[in-house]
């Protein structure tokens, strides 16, 4: 059975380490392509068996969270919200902090303290204690059971003073207060930046969230996109955007296409031509035959390609997780151990010693661990996607570093795929207005893409015009036709072919002329295997056309490594060659080259955004320019060098923050805050990506 991607909406989460609960859960089930977004409160995960879904819906349950049919229908409660609760406790914590500078002699006294520090402790218990508490019992202990220790520890330690009338000295209300309040803060910020890093798949979904025009009974109805069935007849306005994939029966319209594209010229469309879902009408009017709904939409196939991308985890993110999985015990043992030295050994007071180990537990953050690399790579891939590179996730960025070689078919993609005449050889006493005439007649019958080309070039040239009675297309060979008078033609490749010369003209078995087409070279092709090169990249080109036509467009751009006249079969030799030698981009069309695409370290698709594009190319190119490879090169970079930077800032944070409190440098408040703000720096750092120049 296929695996498939499951998605399932779960409330409650309020942090990171939400996420990381039950990011571990399932990964202990062994389902793959985990991601867990707390701030989108969605959890998705690959399966081939439907029979886990029960099973798995109840032990994330079991942690203390709901899993609902749908997110955006169940809001939260004003109390469940976590910026209501950091409100509600900043209220009773400010008077709390404030009586260290206040003259105000009633905030001093023990019981009014308690009174102050009690609904934050509670706010506390309820929103740390409970997720502590679950982890716990399903043995994957996580950062609120730290947060949940230190607060009820200093919250004890001061009950017991008051109730035993023991002095100032035994009064920690405000650090327990302070730890509660600042955590939460912390979430605020965490959940407000992380959605952030998801805007990218928003940003495509708000695209399909349009109403259409549908033409009944010569009568415009409104309905939602999402209600479009194919085969219906839509309307489509200036300013609109188009609701489905679908054929453009009638009118003209400029299309933008950014969104798919990032080409930010729009393109113009008038009856025959193909449309796409969620493009928008810049000017004119057309009306469209809906021809793709739902998932079967371009613009859907690529939100669900977005989706499984960040849940692909790239490699570094192993050392992490496997840091965060040991943590958690790892510093509860550390701060236990600082109590007893600090007090046994250091003769220090009970007091102190308590502080020291609460500074410990606030003050670290497996958080900034888990946070490092999925916020990065949701960013690159959003970057990426907006300038209309695909890419299939976080260990295809990781794929890239260190790439040696770059493999391009040759038609069309570093030409362009339409085809030209640039000689023709005359071979009997006739005029090339009439080969021109029977080239065009032949040619008009065929839809093969040369002869679609030939056919737009030759119309606006003179020519003598033929009648043809019937045309008949034999595969891999060409044409034969019979005009209106008997007489019969071939035009297609011959014996008779040489040099340049590729395709053959008869007429009744006799030469006529041969005629040299090629494909143009791309104008941006020279520059991009320049700067491949500058980056200690070396280009090849691979093709199945003719080694004269191969060294040709390799001489005029610059590639030395030519392999041409190979087969499919032979096409994946040469790439597992290239693979051994070091990493391996293939760039190809997607359909003809999925093999090769397949077999090379990272498949390229150029400008092809079919389902076969999308099953055999790990990276799909959706607009016509070179330089997206060179883009795409550069943002995976710069994405992988933020994974590294963020990383190295976790595990730096908490390999000096945990011996500073230990030795009783930091206090537990000013821990707690330095703990809120380090998975935020996490996060910032990723955001800078979104902007931060690439192409150095």
């Amino acid at each position: 059975m296929a695996e498939q991607l499951i998605e399932l909406n779960v409330t409650g989460m309020h942090c990171n380490n939400c996420a990381m609960s039950i990011h571990k859960l399932l990964a202990k089930k062994g389902l793959k392509d985990i991601l867990v977004d707390f701030a989108g409160e969605e959890v998705k995960f690959t399966t081939a068996d439907d029979a886990l879904l029960p099973g798995v819906i109840k032990d994330i349950e079991g942690l203390g969270f709901k899993v609902v049919d749908d997110a955006a229908a169940h809001s939260p409660k004003f109390y469940e919200k976590v910026e209501n609760k950091f409100i509600f406790c900043a209220a009773f914590t400010a008077p709390l902090l404030l009586h260290m500078i206040l003259p105000w002699h009633f905030l001093q006294v023990p019981v009014v303290q308690l009174a102050l520090c009690l609904p934050v402790f509670l706010v506390g218990c309820q929103h740390f204690g409970k997720s502590a508490y679950n982890s716990v019992k399903n043995g994957m202990p996580n950062m609120d059971v730290l947060i949940f220790i230190g607060s009820t520890s200093a919250f004890i330690y001061s009950l017991v003073g008051t109730i035993e009338k023991l002095g100032m000295q035994y009064q920690f209300y405000e650090t327990c207060a302070t730890i509660i309040t600042l955590v939460l803060l912390g979430n605020v910020f965490e959940k407000r930046s992380v959605n952030q890093t998801t805007s990218a798949v928003k940003d495509l979904i708000k695209f399909q969230q349009v109403n259409a025009n549908r033409i009944v009974n010569g009568a415009v109805e409104v309905i939602s996109a999402k209600d479009v069935r194919p085969g219906d007849t839509l309307q489509v306005n200036e300013g609109d955007k188009i609701p489905v994939d679908g054929e453009i029966l009638s009118g003209n319209a400029s299309v933008d296409e950014a969104m798919l594209t990032g080409e930010s010229v729009p393109v113009e469309k008038e009856k025959y031509h193909n449309v796409i879902g969620g493009t928008i009408v810049m000017h004119g009017n057309i009306r469209m035959l809906a021809t793709k709904v739902g998932s079967n939409t371009i613009l859907s196939q690529i939100i669900d390609l977005m989706k499984k991308a960040q849940a692909a985890k790239p490699p570094v993110q192993k050392l992490g997780d496997k840091m965060a999985a040991i943590f958690v015990p790892a510093v509860i043992f550390i701060a236990a151990l600082t109590f007893v030295l600090t007090y046994f050994i250091g003769h220090s007071g009970i007091q102190i010693a308590l502080m020291h180990a609460i500074a410990v537990l606030v003050i670290s953050c497996p958080c900034a661990m888990g946070l490092a690399t999925p916020t990065a790579v949701m960013v690159g891939l959003g970057r990426a996607a907006k300038n209309g590179i695909l890419i299939k996730g976080g260990d295809t960025i990781e794929a890239v570093a260190n790439t040696k070689y770059v493999v391009f078919d040759k038609t069309g993609t570093l030409t362009t795929g339409k085809f030209s005449i640039h000689d023709v050889k005359l071979e009997q006493d006739i005029n090339i207005e009439t080969v021109r005439g029977i080239i065009t007649a032949i040619e008009e019958r065929s839809n093969h893409p040369i002869a679609k080309s030939l056919v737009d070039e030759l119309k606006a040239l003179p020519q003598n015009k033929l009648i043809l009675l019937r045309v008949q297309e034999e595969k891999g060979l060409g044409m034969r036709a019979e005009d209106v008078n008997g007489n019969t033609y071939f035009l297609g490749t011959g014996k008779s072919t040489e040099g340049d010369f590729n395709i053959s003209l008869y007429k009744n078995q006799k030469l006529l002329a041969q005629i040299a087409i090629d494909d143009t070279i791309k104008p941006e092709a020279t520059s991009l295997i320049t700067q491949l090169k500058k980056l200690g990249i070396t280009p090849v080109l691979l093709s199945g056309d003719k080694d004269s036509r191969c060294v040709k467009v390799a001489k005029a751009i610059g590639i030395t490594d030519i392999h041409s006249e190979k087969l499919p079969d032979e096409k994946l030799a040469v790439i597992d060659f290239y693979n051994k030698k070091g990493k391996t981009i293939m760039i190809g069309d997607g359909i003809n080259d999925a093999p090769a695409l397949t077999k090379a370290d990272i498949g390229v698709s150029m400008n092809d955004a079919s389902q076969v594009a999308i099953q055999s190319a790990k990276v799909i190119l959706l607009n016509t320019d070179l330089h997206s490879v060179i883009t795409f090169l550069q943002i995976s970079k710069h994405t992988l060098l933020t994974i590294k930077q963020n990383l190295f800032w976790a595990f730096a944070y908490n390999i000096i923050a945990i011996p500073v409190a230990a030795f009783g440098f930091l206090n537990p408040m000013l821990g707690a805050f330095t703990m809120a703000f380090s998975d935020v720096v996490v996060i910032g750092n990723s955001l800078r990506l979104k902007r931060k120049r690439v192409d150095r």
